[in-house]
């Protein structure tokens, strides 16, 4: 009795070992070939054509539109706008951000219109690349854009 156990339970580990190597990401770390080496002995590869997401932050535009979504979260919960996920919401965030644009265009300062623009593209994005990968996943096809790294 005590093998039959043994067994029921190796099985079991084995079946959850095999579940959770297949739930882990296969990610490659890719290699330009060029190394940089530091004065501590580390080596990596080097930053070139590679984004730079630091540039951001440069200008007043990332700190705006950090207070816009602050603004939003209290008036409506954070990230209540990532709720979106069909045609209604992208043309919504579309309209609003064109709507904002021309606000901010006439030099308008009844609120942070340029930060408006910013969150509404954001969105408009993000619900064109939920509805793309639903449709993707529907049709089987991987929807993989091209290479931003």
């Amino acid at each position: 009795m005590g093998s039959i156990i043994t067994a029921i339970q190796e099985e079991a580990d084995q079946q959850e070992a095999r579940r959770q190597r297949e739930a882990l990401p296969r990610f490659t770390i890719k290699d330009s070939g060029k190394r940089e080496s530091f004065a501590s002995g580390m080596v990596r590869d080097t930053a070139t054509d590679k984004v730079t997401y630091s540039l951001i932050m440069d200008g007043p535009m990332f700190s705006r539109w950090a207070v816009h979504l602050t603004n939003g979260a209290k008036k409506y919960a954070a990230r209540n706008w990532m709720l979106a996920s069909g045609q209604p919401e992208l043309d919504r965030f579309r309209e609003s951000a064109l709507r904002h644009f021309i606000q901010w265009f006439r030099g308008d300062r009844d609120e942070d219109h340029a930060a408006a623009v910013y969150f509404n593209i954001n969105g408009a994005e993000y619900v064109e690349e939920k509805i793309n990968a639903k449709d993707n996943l529907q049709s089987g096809t991987d929807g993989a854009g091209p290479n931003t790294t």
